[in-house]
């Protein structure tokens, strides 16, 4: 009796396999062409520009030209530092601004002074040359403008903010690093550890004067500004003052500890002088 044959050739495919097949490299063609021609993009793992990368930062030119009837050249804010949280509010205070917080600082003025870490007093030391002197809060209808202007900027309560103060730095003049909270308890019984900083620069500086972050984490020389820095700028992240600026940065971080990358200090004054204003921004309403 003769036995069947079998075939050992692999059976056919289905069509409905060979369908499915096509249709993928269809979908693959379409999705290569529409990635060339930029209609879909390819997510970023980072979600966007590295926290320290400064090559990221789009420093604008404004026309200084077309300046508002208020005073006010184009108002824009720059991120200059994510480490520690920095940035520069462009034209914050007009011309009139600044020289009327000079105006009436001036007949008040005083050599100024540090805290110190132990006792939490004030004391008098080389590492701050500056003459300064503070204006109460609320004192009148400018500073209290002012002073509202500063908290819609950092969403801190006027309540939070000390007096504002106004400082001098002559030629040579400078103050070395060091840190805006406090290491002792006595000077954070009323309103808490300083949370935030504004620097508001009164005046240009013709050489020197930069306000200088030493332990500043990023690419810190790729700055745009970096060529006009001095020798004491380029040893950190440095803001070159420039009138009616306002620095902002943070000296806790969001999860309320203290940031040891908020060191900063004031370059020696090297060409010209330096009109600077100060305000500090408490985690608790402080009490004037």
């Amino acid at each position: 009796m003769v036995k069947p044959r079998h075939s050992r050739l692999p059976p056919r495919k289905s069509s409905s396999s060979t369908l499915i097949l096509t249709l993928l490299v269809i979908f693959t063609f379409l999705i290569l062409i529409l990635l060339v021609l930029g209609i879909l993009s390819v997510p970023s793992s980072s979600g966007g520009p590295k926290a320290n990368d400064l090559n990221s930062i789009i420093r604008n030119t404004p026309d200084r030209r077309s300046e508002r009837e208020e005073g006010w050249g184009e108002q824009w804010v720059e991120i200059v530092s994510w480490e520690p949280r920095a940035f520069v509010y462009h034209n914050f205070l007009t011309k009139e601004e600044c020289e009327y917080l000079i105006d009436i600082a001036k007949p008040h003025m005083h050599k100024s002074t540090v805290v110190d870490s132990e006792t939490g007093k004030s004391k008098d030391s080389r590492v701050r040359t500056s003459s300064g002197t503070f204006l109460s809060r609320g004192r009148d209808k400018i500073v209290r403008n002012i002073e509202k202007r500063i908290a819609d900027f950092t969403f801190i309560p006027v309540e939070h903010g000390e007096g504002l103060q106004v400082l001098h730095y002559e030629v040579g003049q400078k103050y070395e690093p060091h840190y805006d909270y406090f290491q002792d308890d006595f000077n954070t019984k009323n309103g808490g550890q300083r949370i935030a900083t504004v620097l508001m620069y009164l005046t240009d500086v013709e050489e020197g004067g930069e306000t200088v972050f030493p332990a500043a984490k990023g690419n810190i020389s790729s700055v745009p500004w970096w060529n006009e820095l001095s020798e004491c700028g380029k040893k950190g992240l440095s803001i070159k003052p420039k009138r009616g600026d306002a620095l902002l940065f943070w000296s806790m971080k969001p999860d309320a500890t203290l940031d040891p990358s908020s060191l900063h200090g004031g370059c020696p004054v090297i060409k010209g002088n330096k009109w600077s204003s100060t305000k500090w921004m408490r985690v608790s309403e402080y009490k004037v």
